[in-house]
């Protein structure tokens, strides 16, 4: 399978550029300073073991290009991996890109929405056909144009992916395989939105970080009081998802977080947006969806 890579960044660059050491075709979708670093010098991925660059297409624009834009190739899988609060924007730029023999990405393509929170692939529903969520354990950091800290060890992550709204198919079995050839630990999950959602309360603190910053003195109390309250709304809701205890015994050991090149992970992916000073957080996509839940069901109960 060939790989678009839609946000180079972290994630998707660590993805990208795994797949593109195994043999993989990957293009990747980056920005302003990081896409011309990747064009110029190639993508570096750190890790706690060395690092390595790849040579990779790198796009801004799917309108520009020879002879007249880019056309993607019936097997190739589309992997979104932008903050939440770009995803409609890089939806509606990429939906319409043409397939190689008819039809367009958004009729014909696999998107995988690997990202934070559960809102992705709704909004990813309304543009394509063909949606496939993945819960993503994988510890990145953005160094600087064209450098990316891998930092999880032995895995660099752990990638389950699955069908939306559940179930599985021989596109999810590729895709794992192919995650898996590349280094992540990689898990066919029928029941990957559950995973999503255990993900999603974890991933509460990340305003924390913002506000209080990652070693924040109070942060440690206020952790287990948004989590427990994220989960009092999900069970009101209805909705279920993976125990801490399911989370601990599936991860293991086998992704660890690692100073890279003497370097300590900085924070998390909303405080490193705010550090970088990218202008959006994905605040409202997290925190924000357990606020929606709440009013939705009547949380708190009055």
């Amino acid at each position: 399978m060939r790989y678009l890579i839609i946000g180079a960044g972290a994630v998707g660059g660590t993805i990208g550029a795994r797949l593109g050491r195994t043999g993989h075709e990957v293009t990747l979708v980056a920005r302003g300073a990081h896409l011309a670093a990747i064009r110029e010098r190639g993508l570096t991925l750190a890790r706690p073991d060395g690092q390595e660059t790849v040579r990779l297409p790198a796009y801004d624009d799917p309108r520009i290009g020879e002879p007249a834009g880019l056309v993607c190739e019936p097997d190739t899988v589309v992997v979104l991996a932008v903050k939440s609060q770009d995803t409609e924007a890089a939806l509606r730029t990429w939906a319409d890109v043409p397939v190689r023999g008819g039809g367009t990405l958004a009729e014909r393509l696999p998107v995988l929405t690997a990202q934070n929170g559960v809102a992705n692939e709704r909004m990813a529903l309304r543009y394509v056909q063909r949606v496939y969520p993945v819960c993503v354990w994988l510890p990145a950091s953005f160094l600087e144009p064209g450098r990316i800290a891998a930092e999880g060890h032995p895995y660099p992550g752990m990638l389950q992916v699955g069908c939306y709204p559940a179930g599985g198919d021989d596109t999810v079995r590729e895709i794992v395989a192919d995650f898996t050839a590349a280094g992540f630990v990689g898990l066919a999950r029928p029941d990957v939105l559950r995973w999503k959602y255990a993900k999603l309360l974890r991933n509460l603190a990340n305003g924390l970080d913002a506000l209080l910053g990652p070693d924040g003195a109070e942060r440690s109390g206020l952790v287990a009081r948004v989590g427990a309250e994220g989960a009092a709304v999900l069970d009101r809701a209805g909705i279920g998802y993976a125990s801490p205890q399911e989370e601990t015994a599936e991860r293991g050991d086998r992704v660890n977080i690692r100073p890279v090149a003497g370097r300590a992970r900085s924070g998390s992916s909303t405080w490193q947006s705010l550090a970088r000073g990218t202008g959006s957080a994905e605040t409202d996509h997290l925190n924000g969806e357990i606020a929606l839940l709440g009013r939705l069901h009547g949380w708190p109960r009055r």
